[in-house]
């Protein structure tokens, strides 16, 4: 338990939701309010990518009820989701909706957000490490570099109904990105690729992917852009991935920290 008063943590009220982001995986990259907000929550809304680790971290007595969206497989609608977060806070709880990652990136925290304000029900938004950042970090490759890359691209690698997003302009990203970062991309990279190297992208630039990224089943595969598809299913990559296409891969072959202990 954290020192609440010390640090001057906000009051986590009853009837209220906090949309919290847990981060990539490593407990230990949970923020002082995602700590603070499990010390106090009475209901756990947890995403499917919420380690168990965390979980664990929340008081004795709360609930906690899973609410994952993974490609392919039942989950329960977003609407249904926010519509239980308004029930649980219209029933006096602190409710935590605890998210993998950072709840804004890819996460639907919005959604969720703009749901609860129609419904008039207080909430909070705590930012979490995501893991287009933190991912990349446990790989060792940093998402920028002042002599190599100055700009980022972070993009959905599917849409809404499970394809490569129409919406996405990929040349534009494959012109103007010299680093692009794809979340949920595994099962399109193949194509995602195509896409980039028509537009201009070098074939042999490097990409990584990672897997699992800051949990003990973290892998990282490193190949090319033209080739990172066929290595990753030959490699039985599995998800969640977190995939980097650009310069800044080549400096993993320094900056593995995590390989190197």
């Amino acid at each position: 338990m954290i020192d609440s008063a010390r640090l001057e943590l906000p009051e986590f009220a009853p009837g209220s939701v906090w949309l919290v982001g847990a981060g990539p995986g490593d407990p230990g990259l949970l923020t002082a309010l995602a700590l603070h907000a499990l010390d106090h929550a009475d209901s756990v809304v947890y995403d499917a990518l919420v380690d168990q680790r965390i979980l664990a971290l929340a008081r004795p007595g709360a609930a906690l009820e899973h609410a994952g969206k993974r490609g392919g497989r039942p989950s329960p609608s977003q609407p249904d989701i926010s519509a239980r977060l308004v029930e649980l806070a219209r029933a006096g709880h602190r409710v935590l909706r605890l998210k993998g990652g950072d709840p804004l990136v890819f996460g639907r925290g919005g959604e969720e957000g703009l749901a609860l304000a129609a419904a008039h029900i207080p909430f909070r938004i705590v930012p979490g490490i995501t893991a287009g950042i933190g991912g990349l970090a446990y790989a060792g490759i940093p998402v920028t570099h002042r002599k190599i890359a100055s700009a980022v691209t972070f993009v959905t690698g599917h849409d809404r109904d499970g394809s490569v997003p129409d919406s996405v302009d990929w040349a534009a990203i494959a012109r103007g990105s010299p680093v692009i970062v794809l979340y949920m991309a595994s099962s399109h990279l193949g194509r995602i690729a195509a896409r980039l190297v028509a537009a201009g992208r070098s074939p042999t630039e490097p990409v990584a992917i990672i897997s699992k990224a800051t949990t003990a089943g973290q892998r990282v595969l490193v190949s090319v852009l033209a080739d990172a598809a066929a290595a990753a299913a030959a490699a039985r990559i599995e998800a969640p991935t977190i995939i980097v296409i650009g310069e800044v891969v080549r400096l993993r072959a320094t900056l593995d920290w995590l390989g190197a202990r």
